[in-house]
């Protein structure tokens, strides 16, 4: 007797399918992806040919790459302590010409390229009515006292023969004017009152920069 059509259809829908095919094509398809996810992230790591790679964080730029290293490099030892020593040299000059500025106060006996030639020691010239310009007119009244004596001391007035450099501009000054200004002392200065005379005399600079400076450079002759 032959199974009906109902009893075949039910056996061989319960019949199960072999799972061998489905299988294989799940592995196949694993191993596809892997290999695409390794190139990616290969190329991802890997840089662009003629690219240099300055750090993880570096963006790329239209600049010519450069090295990571310090354009400054760190002074030496000897460097470092020959910048201390001028260092301290120019702030022990700077405190001297500090200390040993002057008034002074006096006429104009020379006026030559590096300056003024001036006898100082003009004490009635700082009265009150004279303090509106460092220069004062040759025919106002100013007398030098008889045994004036040059104190030791910052600001004190200076007494005798001195060359006034680094003075202002403005206003122009005449032959036997007299100016009053304070100045800081910047070395020496050969006065010839005649060309057959020559006298060495002290040296004051109005600037104290140029004090500085000038004092500097005769350290170093």
């Amino acid at each position: 007797m032959q199974p009906t059509s109902s009893s075949a259809f039910i056996v061989s829908s319960s019949s199960p399918e072999p799972a061998h095919p489905i299988s294989c094509r799940s592995r196949r398809q694993g191993f596809v992806l892997t290999l695409l996810l390794i190139g990616w992230v290969v190329s991802t790591l890997r840089p662009v040919s003629g690219q240099i790679v300055l750090s993880p964080s570096a963006a790329p730029t239209n600049h010519t790459p450069t090295l990571a290293l310090s354009e400054n490099p760190k002074p030496s030892t000897s460097q470092s302590t020959n910048q201390q020593a001028l260092e301290q040299r120019s702030e022990q000059i700077r405190t001297a010409c500090i200390n040993g500025r002057r008034h002074i106060c006096g006429r104009v006996l020379q006026i030559v390229p590096q300056g003024l030639v001036v006898e100082s020691g003009y004490t009635n010239l700082l009265r009150p009515e004279l303090s509106r310009s460092w220069v004062a007119p040759g025919n106002v009244s100013a007398t030098l006292p008889p045994n004036l004596v040059e104190e030791k001391s910052p600001g004190a007035i200076c007494v005798g023969l001195v060359l006034v450099t680094d003075i202002p501009k403005r206003p122009a000054v005449k032959l036997y004017d007299y100016v009053i200004l304070e100045a800081y002392p910047a070395g020496q200065y050969v006065y010839q009152p005649v060309p057959s005379v020559s006298k060495t005399i002290r040296r004051f600079s109005v600037g104290l920069l140029t004090a500085i400076k000038l004092n500097f450079d005769a350290g170093e002759k």
